[in-house]
């Protein structure tokens, strides 16, 4: 039977213990408290900064899409373009930017699959494409043929037939930035070697002048690089450029000649996207 003085000491020890038990729990609850205040802030201020980012995206469209990246198709100045078939500009001015546009041209004297590249001309293949499938292209002819050593193409691409034509607005430049320097070139005249395979645009020789009017390489040709490149020819349609070639330019003043309308005609009965 335990004496007074261990029931005394035994109840010391069960005060202390609860003492402590109290001054845990008050520890815990007061930590408890903390991390909720602080969790409190953290959500008031990701409220504050999600507004504050979501009123920027609305003030500054640029998050969106770079705006100085869009497309501008304005109408032909006049005099510097004759309209050679009534067609739409393109409405929409911030096409895709990557990705390729499969496209077949079917010509008397052959089949020309080409493919347009997105990431090399964006504008010019938003135009190109719109063009197609309004069927301008179709049932015209192609002006020019060159044969010289520096210079191997075949333009297409004016209804007309005259090399003056077009569609009746411009489409940007876009320069190519991956061309071989030809050995020509110097500070005064920068030239660059269009390589065979290579499908461009033509312009008339100021900037952004470009309509429908492109050209064809198949052969290396030496120019300034300022002719957009959109695209490619692949291997069965330069076959069909190499006969066109082959065929000759139309002597002029009964004399043989490098450049002008091709000996023999080439017309284009319809070009076609894929689908």
């Amino acid at each position: 039977m335990p004496s007074n003085e261990q029931r005394r000491q035994a109840a010391k020890r069960k005060l202390e213990r609860r003492l402590a038990h109290q001054a845990a729990r008050a520890k815990r609850n007061r930590r408890v408290a903390l991390i909720a205040s602080v969790a409190s802030v953290i959500v008031v201020v990701g409220a504050v900064y999600l507004i504050a980012t979501s009123g920027d995206e609305e003030q500054q469209p640029a998050a969106q899409g770079n705006q100085s990246d869009a497309c501008e198709f304005p109408a032909a100045q006049e005099g510097t373009q004759q309209v050679a078939k009534e067609v739409n500009p393109p409405e929409n001015t911030q096409p895709e930017r990557e990705g390729t546009v499969s496209a077949t041209m079917e010509t008397n004297q052959g089949t020309i699959p080409i493919t347009l590249d997105r990431s090399k001309a964006p504008c010019t293949v938003e135009s190109m494409a719109g063009l197609v499938e309004q069927q301008y292209f179709n049932d015209t002819s192609c002006h020019r043929v060159t044969t010289s050593d520096g210079l191997k193409v075949l333009q297409c691409g004016d209804p007309s037939g005259s090399g003056a034509g077009g569609p009746g607005y411009t489409v940007p430049d876009e320069p190519p930035e991956d061309l071989e320097p030809a050995p020509e070139s110097s500070e005064q005249q920068e030239v660059s070697v269009y390589p065979r395979g290579t499908l461009a645009m033509a312009n008339s020789g100021s900037p952004n002048s470009g309509g429908s009017q492109f050209f064809m390489v198949y052969g290396d040709s030496k120019l300034p690089p300022d002719y957009t490149v959109f695209g490619s020819i692949d291997e069965e349609g330069l076959r069909t450029l190499d006969k066109i070639a082959k065929n000759g330019v139309e002597p002029a003043d009964g004399q043989p000649a490098e450049d002008g309308a091709p000996a023999k005609p080439v017309d284009i009965s319809t070009v076609e996207l894929a689908a």
